[in-house]
């Protein structure tokens, strides 16, 4: 941290070195700097499944494929040499064998060559080492017709239920290597995925944007501690501690860009032009991904030109319009919303400082406090949607329907979600527990992570109109670090907690299964009692969205779970944001993708000298 205060003393000093912003002007116009907040969690692609990471992970790996720029639909090759399609011969005509002819020639930033065994071993260790709660269900499902490794074992070796992986027989172990190694295959230079049915956004899963299908180095990996490609040895790579995985905090990738260090004491990601590109070098030579929490920090940094770009919340778009030479883009078309979610099944032992007593006696909350569905139709109904899209979101974004985007097919916008509406919210409260909780009052901290200055309004807006509901219900608003925030949120500690989610895929599925099923992206953090709910109502019929496709039918599917979720009120989705980008204006190149979970794609980019 005094870094970063060091970055804002020097940062001001500089504002009264020069006077007027508009003097300010590009000092390097080889280096690229980007200030964020919220530093990654991960940098390991089998793990990370934040933006933040992705950021990262975009600038030093490729992918099988990309999207055209600015394009989530029209596809173009990247590490294989075709985009696989039926027309083409690569997409077998019941949609279950997709292959991928793999570019020749490509090096990693070692200088080793790209090999079809590559693309093979990044697809098969991630599914061998299955991060909980990260980003692999995306293989599985397609693949296997599961969501985890664990699933898969039961599958191959007829078990309900398996507690620990590591205690299997190990011929059942071999089997499970042997499913995940026939899934993903080297056929000369090809690599060819064996579906298990037809997955229509399968390619998507696979682009660039989706860190996840970042390609590794075979090579590099095992002889930096990952797995060692053999049959008998995976579970001791299975679901790992993040700081034990060999990229962790490192990168080795084919991408334009070498990581050079992810400083974490001083809050930056320092990168260095990849000269052996096979697109060819970048325009940039160096690039830093700085990570400052206090906002006026990064406007000033703007304003001097020591920051190229900034992160920065709709609610200081029109301070930013102000300063000379800064560009604005705002309203872009975001394929995301965001939303509070509920934890079904709070822990109570060691959590006290966020639950309080842990029962129901006015002092805290009790485990089972939003497993009662008028507790949480009480906080939709306390949220008021349209003075958080109007103040703080700024009218850049628009009131959910439900977990699904506006903007995508499938959304029924005929069905409302819940409106602001403090009776309804008092009536609710009155019903919850059998009128206990509206004679006894709750104590409950809501946390949020610090610089996410959107977040901490949302809950200062909840904190307000619950509070007047009834003077014995007090709710504390918490700011803690990301990397804090994120672990609470693994081990499933926090009782309420905000999660936007950017697409994986631009498809309805992608946003119903991550909130509604019982073994989604979300399913872990909400609790025991959320996953049973789950298993119960919406397993079922997310299933059926996924396997036709026949649009019809799907669109049913899907109004009937955006039903389900009103009447559940299986979270509190307030908004579905829209995105702004704010840079200098010397800054060329830049196109928006909202496929990309990264600002800027220094490949893209460069500077322009003044």
């Amino acid at each position: 941290m005094k870094g970063r205060h060091l970055v804002a003393i020097i940062a001001a000093v500089m504002v009264l070195a020069l006077g007027p912003a508009g003097f300010a002007q590009t000092t390097n116009p080889d280096t690229f700097v980007f200030v964020a907040f919220g530093e990654p969690d991960s940098l390991d692609p089998a793990y990370a499944y934040d933006t933040a990471s992705g950021e990262v992970i975009h600038q030093c790996y490729d992918n099988l494929v990309a999207y055209e720029k600015g394009s989530v639909e029209r596809m173009v090759p990247a590490l294989a040499t075709k985009v696989p399609t039926v027309a083409n011969g690569l997409i077998s005509k019941d949609g279950r064998t997709v292959k991928f002819p793999i570019r020749t020639g490509v090096k990693f930033h070692d200088g080793s060559v790209l090999t079809p065994e590559d693309v093979e071993y990044t697809f098969e260790r991630a599914m061998l080492s299955d991060p909980a709660g990260g980003p692999v269900w995306m293989f599985f499902e397609p693949l296997f017709g599961v969501q985890t490794l664990k699933d898969l074992a039961c599958k191959v070796a007829g078990l309900d239920k398996i507690d620990d992986m590591t205690k299997l027989d190990p011929a059942v172990l071999r089997k499970v290597y042997d499913a995940v190694d026939k899934s993903v295959e080297v056929e000369g230079g090809n690599v060819v995925f064996h579906l298990a049915s037809s997955y229509p956004p399968f390619l998507q899963i696979l682009a660039k944007g989706a860190s996840w299908g970042a390609i590794l180095s075979k090579k590099w990996m095992t002889t930096h501690g990952a797995w060692d490609g053999k049959p008998d040895t995976w579970i001791k790579w299975y679901d790992p501690p993040k700081e034990e995985m060999a990229l962790y905090d490192v990168a080795m990738g084919t991408g334009p860009f070498k990581l050079t260090k992810w400083d974490k004491s001083g809050g930056q990601i320092i990168f260095e032009r990849f000269d052996g590109y096979w697109r060819g070098p970048a325009k940039l030579k160096t690039a830093f991904i700085k990570y400052i929490d206090e906002y006026n920090t990064r406007k000033l940094m703007l304003q001097t030109g020591e920051a190229d770009a900034i992160m920065i919340s709709p609610m200081y778009l029109d301070q930013v319009k102000a300063i000379p030479g800064a560009v604005v883009q705002e309203h872009l078309p975001a394929i995301t919303n965001t939303a509070l979610l509920f934890n079904y099944t709070i822990p109570v032992k060691g959590n006290e400082d966020i639950v309080g007593s842990g029962k129901l006696d006015g002092k805290g909350v009790p485990s089972n406090f939003f497993n009662d569905v008028h507790v949480r139709r009480a906080f939709n109904y306390a949220f008021d949607y349209d003075a958080y899209i109007n103040e703080v979101a700024l009218g850049q974004g628009s009131k959910p329907h439900g977990p699904i985007p506006a903007i995508l097919p499938y959304c029924d916008k005929s069905q409302e979600w819940y409106g602001h509406d403090l009776k309804k919210a008092a009536d609710e409260f009155k019903a919850a527990f059998g009128g206990e909780l509206w004679k006894k009052g709750f104590q409950l901290s809501i946390l949020y992570n610090t610089g996410n200055d959107n977040r901490k309004t949302a809950a200062e807006i909840l904190e307000a109109n619950i509070e007047r509901i009834n003077p014995k219900f007090k709710i504390e608003v918490q700011g803690v670090q990301w990397a804090t925030y994120l672990d609470k949120l693994r081990a499933s500690a926090l009782p309420v907690f905000f999660m936007g989610w950017h697409m994986d895929f631009p498809d309805a599925h992608n946003f119903v299964f991550p909130y509604m099923h019982s073994a989604g992206a979300f399913a872990g953090y909400c609790g025991a009692d959320m996953i049973k709910l789950a298993k119960q109502e919406f397993d079922d019929l997310i299933a059926k969205g996924i396997s036709t496709t026949d649009p019809a039918a799907r669109a049913k599917v899907y109004e009937a779970l955006q039903k389900k979720a009103y009447a559940q009120a299986i979270a509190l989705f307030y908004v579905d944001a829209q995105d702004q980008r704010v840079y200098r204006d010397w800054v060329k190149g830049y196109v928006f993708n909202p496929a990309y979970s990264a600002n800027y794609d220094f490949y893209e980019v460069w500077k322009e000298v003044k």
